[in-house]
């Protein structure tokens, strides 16, 4: 088969990786890629916004599959131009992924079809939300409706923060995705995040994982995109699981159909364990990043046919396969990520770090330039490795960390603690 995988981050690079090895590939190409995504598939400087020149591309070099990565070419309707176009494409329609791209479409079906989460209400202007949230108090939460690159929600732990939050996003600190405000009900517990394969009408659940959001250890700081997971989480029970896929991932397959929208390919659940049962506090439309990395780790199953699967229908025939062992990735960022950072900083010690026994590393955001690895971006490394324990693949992992010689980048050094600390009262 010929595949064309489009983004460039570590969540692409670990999806290239997973594809490459499928004896069904005979041509791969990523766009735009990275410097590590170069070693498995050709890199084509594409731009993947303009979906004209993505097709042209797809039919002058017999293209029969393409896996979309990120969220916002999903949003565009990059699937849906493809489709049209007679591609075959991994990932939903600009409808369906408004199950990303609008808190408010998410939390609307949730009402609808009965699916635990937490009360809410939306808004458009910045005096009806603050009389709100004075009514409500802290902690609460608040959400730009629309994409904002992962940034777009506030915990907010007292009023203050709250009213300030509402002003930020309503005097446009994230563009038309804060023109619209979700506010919802703060949800106490433990977070965890659930993946399922879907074809519109059956879904599959893939292993689970947990990320770890903060950016400094301790869980304390800003928000990121996610600074390291691990798979799978001991807070995931046969009978939680069970109640997700009951309660949530079904609910959400089923009600999607039903208002005409079919929901095909990964869908993301960050689900809030509470004392009430499991909770939906939002949906994303694509493999999370970091946690795609340790879940391509551990699936055995070769994953071209399940991603054929889930556009095709196919998936009440399928089934997938996983390791038994722990996979645990930790980001290496640059240093100041989740705010200004320095690009451009070199990347030594790859090589030596990549020799650790049961040890990959993905990148994230690098760029090859006279022979060096350079960073690009804020988050630039997954330095990622299985082990029998989630404790043993934490120490492979960061014995691989320290022998990479990068001064201008940083991680968290306590990534699967709350497993590693499971483990430990078991022995």
């Amino acid at each position: 088969m010929h595949i064309l995988l489009l983004g460039s981050g570590g969540r692409e690079h670990a999806l290239a990786w997973k594809i490459a090895a499928s004896p069904l590939v005979t041509k791969f190409w990523c766009a735009p890629g990275n410097a590590g995504i170069a070693r498995e598939a050709e890199c084509v400087a594409l731009d993947v916004a303009d979906h004209a020149a993505v097709i042209d591309f797809c039919k002058k070099n017999a293209v029969e599959l393409v896996v979309v990565g990120p969220e916002t070419p999903l949003a565009a309707g990059i699937v849906d131009d493809l489709t049209a176009a007679g591609i075959k494409a991994f990932g939903p329609s600009k409808a369906a992924a408004q199950l990303e791209s609008s808190k408010g479409f998410t939390k609307a079906l949730c009402t609808e079809f009965g699916i635990p989460t937490g009360a809410y209400e939306r808004f458009t202007n910045a005096q009806d939300a603050r009389a709100y949230v004075q009514s409500q108090g802290a902690p609460i939460v608040i959400k730009a409706d629309g994409l904002a690159a992962g940034k777009g929600v506030v915990v907010a732990k007292t009023l203050r923060e709250a009213e300030d939050a509402i002003a930020m996003m309503f005097e446009g600190a994230f563009g038309e995705a804060g023109t619209e405000v979700v506010i919802e009900e703060f949800l106490p517990g433990r977070e965890i995040s659930f993946f399922a394969l879907c074809d519109g009408e059956t879904a599959i659940p893939l292993a689970s994982a947990q990320d770890h959001k903060r950016v400094f250890d301790h869980d304390v700081g800003p928000n990121t995109g996610g600074m390291g997971a691990y798979s799978p989480t001991p807070l995931v029970t046969p009978g939680i699981h069970d109640a997700i896929m009951a309660k949530i991932i079904l609910p959400t397959v089923s009600g999607m159909k039903q208002r005409g929208t079919p929901f095909r390919g990964v869908l993301y659940a960050g689900i809030m364990l509470t004392t009430q049962g499991p909770k939906l506090f939002e949906f994303n439309v694509r493999f999370g990043d970091p946690e795609c990395q340790v879940l391509m780790l551990r699936m055995m199953s070769d994953i071209v046919p399940a991603l054929l699967a889930a556009c095709d229908g196919e998936l009440k025939h399928f089934d997938l396969r996983w390791y038994p062992e722990s996979a645990l990735t930790v980001v290496m960022a640059a240093k100041g990520y989740p705010g200004d950072y320095q690009k451009g900083t070199r990347i030594q010690g790859l090589e030596e770090a990549a020799k650790v026994e049961s040890v990959e590393i993905f990148h994230a955001g690098t760029v090859a330039k006279d022979g060096a690895i350079l960073a690009n971006g804020g988050r630039v490394l997954n330095v990622c490795a299985l082990g029998a324990t989630v404790t043993e693949a934490q120490a492979r992992a960061y014995q691989a960390v320290d022998r990479i010689d990068w001064p201008e980048g940083f991680c968290r050094r306590d990534i699967g603690w709350q497993a590693v600390d499971a483990e430990k009262a078991k022995t």
